[in-house]
């Protein structure tokens, strides 16, 4: 019951996650000093840590050990939680899938930058697949004062996203993927185009249901963490969130 309070996953789903950090090496090389907490206990650590946004000095007496080691925990484990990569699609497969941006408020100056959020953020593209709603890819961190466009075609995720089809909303206008029909001035759009991008942002909506269903786990309202640490969260978070809805 704790652990799927404080972590969203189901108990069997929890046990996947543990066995996933298991088989990346969440155990180390060994020969140096053991840990206080076992495996099961340190993977717990760090997605209560996603989970609550709870402070280091407050996650320390929930597990029994000093806030130094709650921060190399989480540093060493953060990464193990990175999304797996997304299967090339088979040929002569339908497959659809939306990206879209959103803005995550960071800490640390050298990731984000002053946003129209009114706040320091980092713009973080990640994309879902329209069916099951999970998320197959997210790119790496940019300042949020950058242009979804541009974000798309700096990142990794064109490769990704290659022979798939793939839709987004006005702001990756020039960028090849799918975008409702612009309303121009004086040009009313036709019926038609008109139920297109109805049916446009139907679909799209979807993605924007993953998003607030990531914010579930609170360290994508406030990351507190510098470098890769926004990076390393979002794809925990990721691979958590396919987790859940998985079950």
């Amino acid at each position: 019951m704790w652990v799927e309070t404080f972590t969203g996953l189901p108990m069997g789903r929890f046990e996947k996650l543990l066995r996933v950090v298991r088989e990346r090496g969440g155990n180390g090389p060994g020969g140096g000093r053991p840990w206080c907490l076992a495996l099961a206990e340190r993977v717990l650590l760090v997605a209560v840590y996603y989970r609550t946004n709870l402070t280091m000095r407050q996650l320390a007496p929930l597990f029994g050990c000093s806030p130094a080691t709650v921060c190399r925990v989480i540093q060493r484990l953060g990464p193990l939680l990175a999304l797996e990569p997304a299967p090339r699609p088979v040929p002569g497969t339908d497959r659809l899938w939306i990206v879209d941006g959103t803005l995550v408020p960071v800490r640390d100056r050298q990731v984000a930058a002053s946003s129209r959020n009114y706040r320091f953020s980092a713009n973080v593209q990640v994309i879902v697949d329209a069916d099951t709603r999970l998320v197959v890819a997210s790119a790496r961190p940019a300042p949020g004062n950058k242009a979804d466009a541009h974000v798309w075609r700096e990142s990794v995720l064109p490769d990704v996203a290659a022979g798939t089809t793939v839709i987004a909303d006005g702001a990756y206008l020039g960028t090849g993927l799918i975008v409702p029909h612009r309303r121009r001035a004086g040009r009313p759009l036709l019926r038609g185009q008109e139920e297109d991008n109805a049916e446009h942002r139907r679909v799209r909506a979807r993605v924007e249901h993953t998003f607030a269903r990531m914010e579930n786990w609170k360290i994508l309202r406030d990351c507190r963490q510098r470098g890769d640490g926004l990076h390393h969260a979002v794809q925990a978070v990721a691979t958590m969130h396919n987790l859940a809805m998985a079950g």
